[in-house]
């Protein structure tokens, strides 16, 4: 069943980290499925209580994205061929399509080139980003936009005493005196809301997340989703963890051990930013169980992976008198394969959100590991009742 469009016109899906592996999945399989060379299974805006909200079609879409590497979409989607993520016979079909989004790229915020002194200020940065925004729309007779970030995982900010990520006045004389208070993925995401356009935040950067640029998206009147895609062994948590909890059974230990190959896994390898993606996956057990659970959880970089990634758990609990059991549980994958279907999912129920004049962030956890939801509010972690939030708004969406 394909979803039915809101005849809204051509939409356009920017994508920060355009030549990574998830990224270039996305445009790929967008490109393939509506080419009728691939099926849609995994693509959950398909599914009759998600399509009821009258989500863009496929075909409106027009791809684009910011990335700071050089290497084309076509030589990352041979790679991803070469490893096992894309059927040999989708690359030839649709070579030229990609070369054309190739052509629509532009280059993302170097800070490595900040640091060093030779490169732009991250003023004139966001206001580059904002730009190449703008032009896109214009260039493609868009009638709206949303920018989706997949670029690798940046390390946690602490807010401290930096009134440049809490207030927005503060943060623009921040930017005016050539400071560069924002961490990357937070300059994308200004960059977005200059130039009117919705975000999604698909890793577990900070993004939209500083309050600087939550008050932001409110004075714009802009929704938002995020953060970090729950594609693995999060998503087994989030259904095994109520399991244990509705049976009245006591989970004393969850020990959780991750290999991944590939470029997420060289990155992850990286402490600092292995902390981010460590925080956003360990959320919503102690939460969903009402109490602390021991248990390490491990990242480790395996290059002999590729573009797989395996999760193996061993959670310990407890039953009626006293008695100790145990479960297991190993699950593989290709992060990308699970991960580019919700990237078109949350640009379909993100850009439609936006025609519906909704703004802040969007009840769209079903989708992310660390949901983000109104301030004052409490996360819900629980993916059944993430899937009824999502089916409601969906409905609430169909019928405006």
């Amino acid at each position: 069943m394909s979803a039915e469009g809101t005849g809204t016109g051509r939409l356009g899906v920017w994508l920060v980290g355009a030549r990574g592996s998830v990224a270039t999945t996305t445009i790929l399989g967008a490109l393939a499925v509506r080419a009728g060379l691939s099926g849609r299974t995994g693509l959950v805006a398909e599914l009759p209580e998600v399509a009821a909200a009258r989500l863009p079609a496929l075909d409106d879409l027009v791809f684009g994205g910011h990335d700071i590497g050089c290497d084309p979409l076509v030589k990352r989607a041979e790679r991803l061929v070469a490893g096992g993520v894309v059927p040999a016979d989708l690359l030839p079909a649709v070579r030229e399509e990609l070369e054309a989004v190739e052509a629509r790229l532009r280059p993302g915020y170097d800070t490595s080139a900040v640091r060093t002194g030779s490169g732009e200020t991250q003023a004139e940065a966001v206001e580059r980003l904002a730009a190449d925004l703008t032009a896109f729309r214009i260039e493609h007779r868009l009638d709206r936009v949303v920018v989706v970030d997949v670029a690798s995982t940046e390390a946690p900010v602490e807010l401290g005493d930096s009134g440049a990520l809490v207030d927005p006045v503060a943060l623009d004389a921040a930017l005016a005196a050539g400071e560069a208070p924002l961490p990357p993925s937070s300059a994308y995401v200004l960059a977005a809301y200059r130039a009117g356009c919705p975000v999604v935040s698909f890793t577990p950067s900070p993004g939209p997340r500083l309050p600087v640029l939550s008050a932001i998206a409110a004075g714009h009147g802009l929704p938002w989703a995020g953060s970090d895609g729950k594609t693995g062994e999060t998503l087994l948590k989030s259904v095994l963890a109520p399991m244990f909890a509705t049976r009245g059974l006591r989970v004393n230990a969850w020990s959780s051990f991750n290999i991944l190959g590939g470029g997420d896994g060289a990155t992850l390898a990286d402490p600092d930013r292995a902390a981010s993606k460590l925080d956003s996956k360990g959320t919503g057990l102690e939460a969903i169980l009402g109490h602390p659970v021991q248990g390490p959880m491990h990242i480790d970089f395996v290059p002999d992976q590729g573009e797989q990634k395996t999760a193996i758990d061993h959670v310990s609990f407890e039953g009626f008198l006293g008695a100790r059991m145990s479960l297991q549980f190993t699950w593989t994958g290709y992060d990308s394969a699970l991960a580019a279907p919700l990237v078109l999912d949350l640009a379909r129920l993100t850009l439609r959100a936006h025609e519906l004049g909704e703004s802040g962030p969007l009840p769209f956890g079903f989708f992310f590991k660390d949901p983000a939801g109104p301030a004052g509010t409490t996360p819900e972690h629980r993916l059944a009742a993430q899937w009824d939030a999502l089916v409601a708004w969906c409905a609430d969406g169909g019928a405006r």
